[in-house]
């Protein structure tokens, strides 16, 4: 049996696919194509850097599917379906909008796929694949399997290993999709799986994808302590709440952390709680206590903000950037508060007739990458697109990336971490351009 595993593109460029550079390694697929058995040939195609081998024959395509790829991933699928082959679609995206899915596919999956993934491969072997499996979130995610990571070779993916801890966050914001995927839930694996997986590979540098990392504070000091011996440098995705816990902020250190992407989103109140970010407004000063706590044990941070709450103006978007600069963060998003669908932000939009794009921005032929897909209450829509867009040009200048640099707590703390600055700071400054307005999809 031929198994293709598939990971969709944002979309285009003008007439050209858009390649991206700071691609990583898709880590569910090699774990896929782990668990599809020794009998099964299995072949990854990444649309972010390859043509898509349209002219093999396979017994089965998988792909997967998040919002922003939806209208590529529908793209693909409809070519091979053309040419004979079989196609089941899974992820987020057919799970929040599983109806919408089925009509782009010979079967999709909902939830986790490793609890059904041994019984839709069989399906597949005798054509009796199977309209929809539902596959639920796993208690131990990835059990005892290691990733393929064979299948990633010369892709041209960043020097960094993949791995993850646990799925799911705890937290109830009401934007995200994670929250709606998970339902508030954290699973997290066994830390001796985790370290054997680490110890199976050879590089000293891990990313874990994990939604957040520290979302069960005892179970990543666990963690933690067992990375220690292993002597790596690690980067996560963290809650601003670890830096009250002075235990996992030492271990966090200790076990080689460089730091984390932090959800700062904002530093208006009244825009937290507009979207239930409650964890961040404990003992609210605008995490003034919080950033000197990240520097003081030497933590490059990746500060992500979202803008286009109904409280934000072109004038308090102005002082969040002036805050991001002045505080010298590694690097920081300025990320378009998106409507996701099954989010509770989506349905609030959809409640007060301010969805644009007809509710379905991730499949509308005009719908452009990093534009507003709603109508925002103190602007334009244009308007919170051009003023996102300036803030990600300004904060990644030329100018702005040298004088963010001297930091001595972070970025002049190590040869290290100065190499790393300059190394993904320019790379992520060109990214800004290149992917702003992208097509979503190929078709016109």
């Amino acid at each position: 049996m031929k198994l293709l595993l598939i990971k969709p593109n944002i979309g285009r460029r003008e007439h050209s696919l858009y390649v991206d550079q700071g691609r990583m390694e898709p880590l569910m697929l090699g774990l896929l194509g782990a668990m599809a058995g020794p009998n099964v040939e299995v072949k990854l195609a990444d649309d972010r850097c390859e043509a898509m081998p349209y002219d093999e024959q396979f017994d089965l395509v998988a792909i997967t599917v998040e919002t922003f790829s939806a209208r590529r991933a529908y793209e693909i699928s409809a070519e091979f379906r053309r040419r004979g082959c079989k196609v089941v679609l899974g992820g987020m995206h057919p799970t929040l909008l599983p109806e919408e899915a089925s009509q782009h596919a010979d079967s999709i999956v909902l939830s986790d796929a490793e609890s059904i993934w041994g019984e839709l491969i069989e399906d597949a072997r005798r054509g009796q694949l199977k309209p929809q499996y539902q596959g639920r979130c796993q208690t131990r995610p990835q059990g005892e399997t290691l990733p393929r990571r064979d299948l990633y070779r010369k892709k041209g993916y960043l020097p960094v290993t993949l791995s993850q801890f646990g799925r799911g966050c705890r937290f109830a914001c009401d934007y995200c999709a994670i929250n709606s995927y998970f339902h508030r839930q954290h699973y997290t694996r066994p830390v001796a799986d985790v370290v054997r997986e680490i110890e199976a590979q050879q590089r000293k540098l891990v990313f874990f994808v994990d939604d957040n990392i520290v979302a069960t504070p005892e179970r990543a000091k666990e963690l933690f302590r067992a990375l220690i011996p292993l002597r790596i440098r690690w980067m996560s995705q963290g809650s601003v709440d670890m830096t009250r816990d002075p235990e996992l902020m030492a271990l966090m250190t200790e076990s080689g952390c460089l730091g984390n992407v932090i959800g700062f989103e904002s530093i208006a109140p009244k825009s937290l709680g507009e979207v239930g970010k409650a964890v961040n407004m404990q003992n609210f000063d605008q995490y003034e206590q919080a950033i000197k706590t990240l520097k003081d044990h030497g933590l490059m941070t990746w500060a992500a903000f979202t803008v286009g709450y109904d409280h934000d103006t072109p004038e308090s978007l102005g002082e969040l950037l002036n805050f991001a600069m002045g505080h010298k963060f590694t690097f920081a998003a300025f990320n378009l508060l998106t409507p996701y669908p099954s989010t509770g932000f989506y349905d609030r939009l959809a409640a007060a007739d301010r969805l644009l794009y007809g509710g379905k921005w991730w499949l509308h032929p005009d719908y452009r990458f990093n534009h507003a897909a709603f109508r925002p209450a103190r602007m334009s829509a244009d308007e919170l697109t051009e003023i996102s867009f300036r803030m990600r040009a300004k904060f990644n200048s030329p100018g702005s990336i040298f004088k963010r640099f001297f930091d001595r707590k972070t970025h002049l703390r190590s040869l290290y971490n100065m190499i790393g600055y300059w190394t993904y700071n320019p790379l992520f400054r060109k990214e800004v351009f290149r992917k702003q307005g992208l097509r979503l999809g190929l078709a016109d």
